[in-house]
Parts: structure tokens; sequence; C-alpha cells
């Protein structure tokens, strides 16, 4: 099996590091990127202001980490749409979109929505999949995109663009960590999101993605399967534990992104397992079943 070819490879996206601090995608939605970059959130994580134009409201969607430079860039953007802050949304609990959800919510008197109650809060409000949000002028529709993590979800715009938190990334792949993520849960969720037909994916780092949203979710699903076939067969020639597999197949990619990868090769394993494909010994022992 070839590794499948990423589409965005000739899409001529912002290179890392470039993408620009605050962009208008489109009527309905502005990005603010939070000043918090590494090798795991790319650029940084995206905020996105999401309202109607002239509705004097806008939702906060992801507010990331709580840092005051981030929060006046955001007061910013509300400022030039003459919009007040009436919701924060939250795709998923890691801190890196989260961590703001309750201070600036507290900040600017407005209530705040996920999937779970630790990142709603008390007085949040919990949202289930299906739900259509009338907000800010506009409505959005709440996807439930379990996988990267439990509680992870997506949020689908009336212009038919998705929020899609770290479900997508703009450059590279999300990763699935064990035992916190579920390979086969997010799997189902990429189809989902691609079976929406979406406009746009918008991403929690990294570009937004425009000129073919359906191809980078051909190219993930392609990816997952790829992955699979390169670890068993490192089984099949010979590795026996979790860390050979991933000096084999990780072994082109930078050590210091290697604890993410064996986190990454466990959830892959977890789903080969319940499928029959592999057994696990003693310790970190692995092989073909």
């Amino acid at each position: 099996m070839d590794a499948p070819a990423d589409p965005r490879a000739t899409w001529g996206l912002p290179a890392a590091g470039e993408l620009p601090r605050r962009a208008d995608l489109e009527p309905l939605v502005t990005r603010v990127l939070a000043p918090n970059p590494s090798g795991m959130t790319l650029d940084g994580t995206n905020t996105y202001v999401v309202g109607a134009p002239g509705a004097g409201q806008a939702v906060l969607v992801d507010p990331g980490p709580d840092d005051t430079a981030h929060l006046a860039a955001v007061e910013a953007a509300l400022a030039d749409r003459d919009a007040r802050c009436v919701a924060v949304l939250v795709t998923h609990h890691h801190g890196d979109h989260a961590e703001a959800a309750l201070p600036w919510g507290a900040h600017f008197g407005a209530p705040v929505a996920a999937a779970g109650a630790a990142v709603a809060g008390p007085g949040g409000r919990l949202l289930d999949h299906g739900e259509r949000l009338s907000l800010a002028g506009t409505t959005i529709g709440v996807v439930a995109t379990p996988g990267h993590t439990g509680d992870h979800l997506a949020f689908r715009l009336e212009s038919g663009a998705v929020l899609v938190g770290d479900h997508v990334l703009g450059r590279g792949t999300s990763v699935v960590t064990h035992p916190e993520g579920d390979v086969v849960a997010y799997l189902e969720s990429l189809r989902r999101v691609h079976d929406l037909g979406p406009s746009a994916l918008y991403c929690g780092h990294g570009p937004e993605l425009t000129e073919d949203p359906g191809a980078v979710l051909d190219y993930y699903l392609a990816h997952r399967a790829y992955r699979e076939h390169q670890l068993l067969t490192a089984l099949a020639a010979g590795a026996a534990s979790v860390e050979d597999v991933v000096a084999t197949v990780y072994a082109e990619v930078p050590r210091s992104l290697w604890p993410a990868a064996t986190q990454s090769t466990r959830a892959t394993l977890a789903k080969l397992r319940a499928e029959g494909r592999v057994e696990f010994g003693p310790g970190e022992a692995v092989r073909l079943a």
C-alpha cells in the first residue's frame, strides 16, 4: 500500500508560522489566532468569532488560552463587528481550546456551552448532537465528533462551513491518543463530517481548508488506513513491542514527536486488537493475532 497523497500540498496554504493573526473568512466568521504556537498547536489555537453581519451579537468558538493579548485581539474583532459576545462554544476540553472559556464567559457575561459539564461550568449549557443553536442572528448546528476526545464537537454554519476543532487540522493530521482517544469513533466522525458536504473546514489549528474539504476528509481516512497497514507490516517484519513499532513507522519523524506518536500507535493498536488482528502480551509486547 502506498502512502496517500495530501491534496493540500498543492493548495498554496500559508507556511508554518505565517498564518495571519486575524482573517475575515466569510461574512459570518472572523478567525483570531492565539499566541500559543507549538509542535502540537501549529501556529496556535484558532478562535472564531461567529455572527451575522449587523446582528450586533457574536459567538466565540474555542476561546483558547486565557491570555490578555489574545482577549484584546478578540475584543477588537468584536468591536469591528459592532458586536457583543452572547455565548462561548467549545469543541472539547483540551486546555488550548477551553482554558479561557469560563473566565471569558464571566468577562463577557455570556454562557458557556460544550459537551461536558467540566467545560460548560455551573450554569453552562450541555450540547448534544443534532441541536440547532439560534444565536447572533444565525443558526449553528451541533455535530458530535468523538475520537480525538470523547467530548469533541464540531459546529456547522449556515454557509455550509464546519468548525472542526482538532478533528481536522489545517496542516498534517490530528492525533488520536490512547487511552483518551478512540480510533473507531474518530473514523466514524470523519465520515459524519464528510456526509455533511462541508463548503469549508475551519480548523482548530492551521489554515482554513476551502478548496476541496471532501478531498481532505478522504485523505484523513486514507491516512488512517495507511497507518494501520504500516503497523501490521512492522509487526509482520519482527517488531515485537509498541516501542519497536514506533521506531519503525516513525523513523523519519523528529524524536521530539515520538511520545505523541507512541500514544497514537497505542490507540490504533487498540482498534486492531478489538478487531482480533493483533494481540498484546506482557508489558509492551504486541504481535499479530
